[in-house]
């Protein structure tokens, strides 16, 4: 019975921390619209920038793939290749 007041006392804890969180900004450039219409769906768009030192071009291709066929991300055609655009012009190395 111990755990309950030990996992209440750190929620507790640890909600001003998550209060103060501030989202990463992303380049505002073409098919930003289909980014954040398709990926934030699923998760924060923060993992884009906050990774975005190493991924290359094909890195991004993949991960658009992935997303898709491992994952099950419902996009199209269309919006995959604008997707992986935006992503290998604004944060490909």
């Amino acid at each position: 019975m111990r755990v309950l007041p030990i996992a209440a006392i750190a929620a507790l804890v640890a909600l001003p921390a998550v209060a103060d969180e501030r989202a990463i900004p992303m380049k505002k450039a073409p098919n930003l619209d289909k980014v954040e219409a398709n990926c934030q769906a699923c998760h924060s768009l923060d993992y884009i920038p906050m990774n975005s030192p190493f991924p290359n071009a094909a890195l991004w291709d993949a991960e658009v793939t992935k997303m898709i066929k491992a994952y099950g991300a419902p996009i199209d055609d269309a919006d995959a290749k604008a997707i992986a655009e935006y992503l290998k012009s604004n944060y490909g190395s």
